[in-house]
């Protein structure tokens, strides 16, 4: 097919190459006090390729990056690419030992990294075997001089004249490997290809209402699924990437603001920071378009954010699905209902993408089809486009995830009339007290309501008679004071009195890197030296 007149291969170079020929003077990417245009974007981006090429790397290479939401980050989803090398960009918070494993198990021969990240590097550097090359970013922390490493500039400068570019063989290459959090186990490479980069990219310019007039600001890391592609999307149409290396509500406020940010995209914590700050009071959201998951938002969350005039898109998706694939499609029928009955509905995770066609579907153990009742609870599962090409290295895993021809979320859902799906838990969260099955989520929506709770997250704990009962870990608003018996009574007059928390514990709640709550740390320490039993099963 490679001379055929009506077929190109799909990468998401291309996005790049027609910005910087429609808006070469146009800014690309503004950060602090640094600023490039689309053609001095591309013209970094050009001298990383070459770069990176002189040093051996082509087309499968591995490049990591250990970098957080800084020019160079987003120079990293382009450089490796035009060269048909492999980006692994890494969770600026893992431990060392995890970044270690990761380096290795991706088989990465050039590191690059923020100096602040240095001593990390320098801990395990004897342990990456394969990296030949470290380059070291300075930004806001000095040199790691200990590290024999050249600096990120000085690398650039290695390229040799000319373009670098290099033709994919394939739009089935893999172009990025992102690894899961390794929550359940050993951490996974889940391998985006070129096509499915281009599509899914594409599929947020649509659905997020995207142009060459977008202000996109980066509260969302670039090293979760590549960003949920936004890299790549915000490129596509020409837009601003507004860099941001530590996302804070002041500077959040500040930023939509001063650089008129018309897109963003952030875990629900990250929006319940923003409403519940000090700097919330008078801001004025309007003509923001917020994309919000990761973990499903409870209505006061979207409430909250959408009294400020901003308008939120509830998405959903995996690591294995390039970031979002599912959004709560705003129909028009909604404007007759109440805002409460509005953001209620608005928390459902909805219907697939315009680029994931009819890959969704909520199945029983045997693959077929729950009834569309919003009552039968199945697994979602996904296939098409916007599905991974399989894990790194790890044969056994990738069959196991596509069983029967679908990729396996572990997502339990209920299916509506309607077409929606709504997700009622993890199937490794739903707590079965007695026999009865409790979905952790409607517990956490429900005490979300309560004026005073910050952020909260609901776990099954041991329990003699019913084998596990519901507890909630709390975080209360600054200034409010609440007690373990005014919860439980709030959730008892809202919710089955079986649902309702037995316990609840007040205090920070541990975190992923992308605002995610990591339950398992509150599951583990829970049910250490305890054995789990479960009266009756899913």
């Amino acid at each position: 097919m490679e001379n055929n007149v009506h077929y190109t291969k799909l990468t998401p170079i291309s996005f790049l190459k027609r910005s910087t020929y429609v808006y070469p003077n146009k800014p690309a990417i503004k950060y602090g006090d640094r600023s490039y245009t689309y053609q001095e974007f591309s013209n970094r981006v050009n001298k990383l390729a070459g770069a990176l090429k002189s040093q051996g790397l082509g087309i499968g290479d591995k490049v990591g990056f250990l970098v957080p939401n800084i020019p160079e980050m987003l120079e990293g989803h382009f450089g490796p690419l035009k060269i048909g090398a492999v980006l692994v960009a890494i969770n600026i918070r893992l431990s060392a030992r995890e970044i270690s494993y990761i380096l290795n198990h991706s088989e990465a021969k050039i590191l690059v990294f923020d100096s602040e990240y240095g001593d990390i590097i320098e801990k395990i550097k004897p342990e990456l075997k394969n990296i030949k090359c470290f380059v070291q970013i300075v930004d806001t922390e000095p040199e790691n001089k200990n590290i024999k490493s050249i600096e990120y500039e000085q690398f650039l400068l290695t390229s040799p004249y000319g373009d670098h570019s290099i033709s994919l063989e394939s739009e089935e290459d893999p172009i990025t490997i992102n690894y899961t959090s390794g929550t359940t186990g050993i951490p996974k490479g889940v391998q985006y290809s070129s096509r499915g980069a281009y599509i899914s990219a594409l599929g947020n310019v649509i659905e997020s209402g995207m142009s060459n007039k977008t202000n996109y600001l980066w509260t969302l890391p670039m090293f979760h699924c590549n960003g949920w592609c936004y890299p790549w999307a915000v490129t596509a149409v020409g837009g601003t990437h507004v860099c941001l290396r530590q996302v804070r509500p002041d500077e959040v406020y500040r930023l939509i603001s001063k650089e008129n940010i018309t897109n963003m995209c952030c875990a629900p914590t990250v929006l319940t920071a923003m409403y519940t700050s000090k700097y919330a009071e008078g801001q004025n959201l309007s003509g923001l378009t917020v994309l919000t998951g990761g973990a499903p938002p409870a209505p006061k969350v979207i409430r909250s954010i959408e009294q400020m005039g901003a308008e939120i898109i509830h998405i959903y998706g995996l690591t294995e699905t390039y970031g979002p694939m599912t959004l709560c499609e705003y129909q028009p029928s909604w404007e007759l209902m109440s805002s409460e009955e509005r953001v209620k509905i608005k928390s459902k995770q909805g219907v697939p993408y315009i680029t994931g066609d009819d890959g969704l579907r909520v199945v029983d153990e045997n693959m077929n089809d729950v009834m569309k009742n919003g009552k039968q609870m199945g697994e979602v599962v996904m296939r098409g486009n916007m599905v991974m090409s399989g894990y790194f290295n790890d044969k056994d895993a990738t069959d196991k995830a596509f069983t029967g021809g679908w990729f396996h979320s572990g997502d339990l859902a209920v299916w509506h009339s309607d077409g929606y799906i709504e997700l009622q838990d993890r199937a490794k969260d739903i707590i079965i007290s007695g026999g009865e099955n409790i979905s952790s989520q409607q517990v956490e929506k429900v005490l979300m309501e309560n004026e005073g709770v910050s952020e909260v997250s609901v776990i099954g704990v041991p329990d003699d008679k019913w084998g596990e009962v519901p507890k909630a870990f709390v975080t209360t608003r600054d200034g409010i004071t609440l007690t373990e018996e005014e919860l439980i009574e709030f959730a008892k007059e809202r919710i089955a009195r079986f649902k309702a928390p037995k316990y609840v514990e007040f205090g920070p709640l541990p975190k992923t890197a992308t605002g995610k709550i990591q339950k398992y740390i509150l599951r583990d320490k829970e049910w250490a030296g305890k054995e789990k039993r479960i009266q009756g099963s899913l």
